[in-house]
């Protein structure tokens, strides 16, 4: 599949020589060795207006970022479990306000933690359950041992829960494990970046009765084309793997990061509906155009159009947005006038984040600086592949943004 450009900028309401800008701007990022390599396609009303690769996917191996590039998509998994969740939910397989306990019993006494070190922590029960819509949310409690701001954070690392799972565990076994562990806050009192995502992928696999991996290929992946998009990368393929980078303390400059890059070649024991997809520009470009169209392209349905919509708005009590709603310490995501909807960031009001972006455009991204947004109102959508870690590390998504949004001239 390809992600060239389909049309003149111009006949789409884009300012060409603005368009340019954005090459010009993250070309600087590669020649000074800040980022080895990266693909950027930006798209309105279903044609792509912009797609430029530019540096190096391998810097060692001198191998060029190429349109078909495999990109670590990390938490852009996500949004792709989300979607598989509520293709069940359109089947009548559950309702949100559902307790997952009834399909995960081990989180039936799920408790939370109250006070004390990792040593001897001291919880209290939950005052209600962990439900279906506090997993898509983000607000059941849970959270990554890797995030390294709560004791909690510090009891999963103790479990073996830092960047992975305990070793060997599956998705099973990982699950179970973390049902007893304590939760962060009561379900649904605050919002937190954690694992609930790959809790949630645990319950696509119990309610559909089939492995997560084989219900994305069947119901996702293959129907829509998604031919590259996968757990793992193979020997065939290893060599469109772009490399993982991390940068230098001290000068900024990128140095390959093997020791957790080498796991995408492998295939995993556990499959992580939070963080375990591979894919490439042309594969997420259709998973983002079936969103923008409704749940629907090229004559594939996943979703209705009210399911899509109803997922993209705000879902946390009272209108909250993710500052107002999320403990301390959380400073990646957290912005002003973003809330969240059912596996989606949502933009209630762009101003307090001095970010340009509609109000409703829905996004997110990965823990490797890769990142998407689709904007319902200006029928918009980009995408952004690199592979440096972490994600904060340079404000290349707000810069996008910037750089997207003044080319719209129409």
């Amino acid at each position: 599949m390809s992600v060239a450009r389909s049309t003149d900028p111009d006949r789409l309401g884009f300012d060409p020589a603005r368009l340019a800008r954005i090459d010009e701007h993250f070309g600087r990022y590669v020649d000074e060795g800040r980022l080895a390599g990266w693909q950027i396609v930006v798209t309105r009303r279903g044609e792509i207006a912009h797609s430029s690769t530019y540096g190096l996917r391998d810097r060692e191996a001198g191998a060029p970022v190429e349109p078909d590039t495999l990109w670590r998509i990390y938490s852009m998994t996500k949004p792709i479990t989300s979607v598989a969740a509520m293709m069940l939910w359109e089947e009548g397989r559950f309702e949100l306000t559902d307790p997952i306990s009834r399909w995960l019993p081990e989180f039936a006494d799920a408790r939370v933690y109250d006070r004390g070190p990792v040593t001897s922590p001291h919880t209290v029960p939950t005052v209600e359950p962990i439900r279906i819509w506090h997993l898509l949310t983000h607000t059941a409690g849970l959270t990554y041992g890797f995030a390294q701001v709560s004791v909690v954070d510090g009891l999963y690392r103790a479990a073996g829960f830092d960047l992975s799972v305990p070793a060997g565990a599956d998705l099973t076994a990982a699950t179970r494990t973390l049902a007893r562990l304590p939760l962060l806050f009561q379900p649904g009192s605050s919002w937190n970046y954690g694992v609930s995502s790959d809790v949630l992928g645990r319950l696509v696999e119990v309610v559909s009765g089939r492995r997560l991996d084989q219900f994305l290929a069947d119901r996702i992946l293959r129907p829509l084309g998604m031919t590259d998009t996968r757990w793992w990368v193979d020997e065939p393929d290893a060599k469109r793997l772009a490399a993982l980078y991390a940068p230098n303390p001290a000068t900024g400059q990128v140095f390959r990061a093997d020791s957790i890059g080498r796991a995408a070649l492998t295939e995993p024991t556990w499959l992580s509906g939070g963080g375990g997809l591979v894919s490439t520009a042309a594969d997420y470009h259709r998973f983002t155009q079936m969103l923008l169209r409704g749940g629907e392209l090229d004559g594939v349905r996943l979703l209705g159009p009210r399911t899509v919509r109803f997922m993209t708005r705000n879902h946390l009590p009272g209108g909250r947005d993710l500052a107002s709603f999320s403990p301390s310490g959380f400073a990646e995501t957290v912005l002003e006038g973003v809330g969240f909807g059912l596996g989606f960031a949502v933009v209630q009001d762009p101003v307090p984040a001095r970010v340009p972006s509609s109000v409703g455009e829905y996004y997110w991204g990965g823990m490797a600086s890769t990142a998407f947004w689709v904007d319902p109102v200006e029928e918009v959508t980009a995408l952004l592949f690199t592979q440096l870690l972490p994600s904060s590390t340079y404000p290349l998504r707000t810069q996008l943004r910037q750089l997207v949004y003044s080319a719209l001239v129409d």
